[in-house]
């Protein structure tokens, strides 16, 4: 496929030496190019700070505000200091699940090696954060609470702690792929009527996905910080 973007279609073939499958590079050609976004979003945002905000300050603040302000109502305060982790994940795989809406656009989301990233980070950052919150006792998260059912409760909870990455990755995977697939499929049957339904529902599929992620994100990290019974 030949990218409505220059930029991405010589960025494809600059990955092609790496022996990387098209799916995987224009993931990678998609994901840079929402980093990109993203940053001059938020030059742009935070170039003339004002104390009456108006334009894309304004609307960033709201975007900001409503993130944090589920952050406390889930997680507590003490979930603010994961806000920045939150958010990024939210806002990344939001515009990641948008993007695929623009005809010839790739979303970066409908690759596994993109949600198994984002997965991946959410599960190291909830163990990191209850190593560090409890210290050594931390394990006692996998034991159960009852002594000589420890050593069967250990064995369970680090399957059911793994299974999160595999739940992570292959809900966000499934969902946005099906839906590119799906996208596709009806712009060959009947490019200009049946598309525009399926469009809007990708819109509200793709928020969806977004809350679901970042709501599991900040249960998982919220359960770290609990302690054990």
């Amino acid at each position: 496929m030949v990218h409505p973007i220059l930029f991405l279609q010589f960025f494809r073939e600059l990955l092609a030496p790496l022996g990387l499958q098209p799916a995987s590079a224009d993931a990678v050609a998609y994901t840079w190019l929402i980093i990109i976004m993203l940053l001059l979003v938020s030059l742009i945002a935070t170039k003339a700070v004002k104390a009456v905000p108006t334009g894309m300050q304004n609307f960033m603040e709201v975007v900001i505000g409503g993130i944090e302000n589920m952050i406390v109502e889930t997680m507590g305060e003490h979930g603010r200091p994961f806000f920045p982790l939150v958010a990024t994940l939210a806002i990344f795989i939001l515009i990641s699940n948008l993007i695929g809406l623009v005809p010839g656009f790739f979303p970066p989301t409908a690759n596994i090696n993109t949600t198994a990233a984002c997965a991946i980070v959410v599960f190291v950052m909830t163990h990191v954060v209850g190593i560090k919150e409890h210290g050594a006792s931390y394990i006692k998260h996998f034991l159960g609470p009852i002594v000589w059912l420890a050593p069967m409760m250990f064995f369970i909870e680090v399957i059911g702690h793994l299974s999160r990455v595999i739940s992570l990755t292959l809900r966000l995977f499934g969902n946005m792929n099906g839906h590119e697939l799906v996208l596709m499929i009806f712009f060959g049957l009947a490019p200009f009527l049946v598309p525009l339904p399926m469009m809007l529902m990708g819109v509200l599929v793709s928020f969806i996905q977004a809350f679901v992620f970042m709501l599991l994100a900040m249960i998982y990290i919220q359960g770290s910080l609990e302690h054990a019974h």
